[in-house]
């Protein structure tokens, strides 16, 4: 049994190690004014800098159709994250986690809590995994501050942070408006949405509503899925998000930082 498997999400909450420092703008003067507009927003000032999130939410995830669901999760960019959910499809329960932890991923979800209905593990659900733990950053904004983080701008709406866990690293895409609000995000992730080889694949979705918690600014209304690249995507490729990639809709109802 594996870290990922056997880790609870409570237990990786307590887990967490905090630090004794506070947001200052002048810390990141130095990024491209994008990064800086973002961050700037995300980040009130003398806000502590949190290194985890504890976040609870409600929505629809697509299981062949679409299924309500309610879930917790911890971001904990250390360590992983768990995210945990009871879906109903067909008003029967659906029990279970996606999880990384201490370098291993795993998903497991069983019917009614007892019957196995989907579980993965080994490299390929590892790989995917740690692309969400990076993409998710956007939910912890003070982890994206971390020196190993890699500032550009692409254009005066798009900033790329270029992020790492492990050997792995992800160049995230954010799209902002004037004030500094996220609007979308897009990045590569590994995965294999159409159940042919694992690869990396465009992933990512729009940011449509947002609330200030404890100092930070996030989004709390969201959907994202598989083949989304953001506004600057032929509209062939933005009509395949919404007809097949899409698969996640949620509402954010608390987040919980330390």
């Amino acid at each position: 049994m594996t870290a990922a498997t056997s880790t609870s999400l409570k237990a990786l909450w307590r887990s967490v190690q905090g630090q004794n420092q506070v947001f200052e703008a002048a810390a990141i003067a130095p990024l491209p004014p994008v990064a800086r507009r973002y961050l700037e927003h995300a980040i009130a000032p003398n806000t502590p800098l949190a290194t985890a999130v504890r976040l609870r939410m409600h929505g629809q995830i697509k299981l062949k159709a679409w299924s309500p669901f309610r879930a917790e999760q911890v971001i904990y960019p250390q360590r992983g994250l768990i995210w945990q959910a009871t879906a109903w499809v067909q008003g029967l329960p659906i029990l279970g986690s996606d999880r990384l932890v201490d370098g291993d991923g795993a998903m497991r979800w069983k019917l009614l809590g007892l019957m196995p209905v989907m579980v993965a593990d080994g490299p390929d659900m590892t790989r995917s995994a740690i692309g969400r733990l990076l993409g998710e950053q956007i939910w912890l904004p003070s982890a994206l501050l971390k020196p190993g983080v890699i500032w550009s701008d692409l254009s005066e709406t798009q900033t790329q942070a270029s992020v790492s866990y492990g050997a792995e690293t992800t160049n995230l895409i954010l799209t902002v408006d004037v004030a500094g609000r996220l609007q979308s995000i897009s990045f590569n992730r590994w995965g294999n949405p159409d159940d042919t080889e694992h690869r990396y694949v465009a992933f990512g979705g729009y940011m449509e509503q947002e609330s200030t918690f404890g100092g930070y600014t996030i989004p709390t209304q969201f959907r994202v899925g598989w083949y989304f690249g953001g506004d600057s995507l032929p509209e062939t490729r933005r009509d395949r998000f919404e007809s097949e990639g899409e698969f996640f809709r949620a509402t954010l109802d608390s987040a919980q930082y330390q």
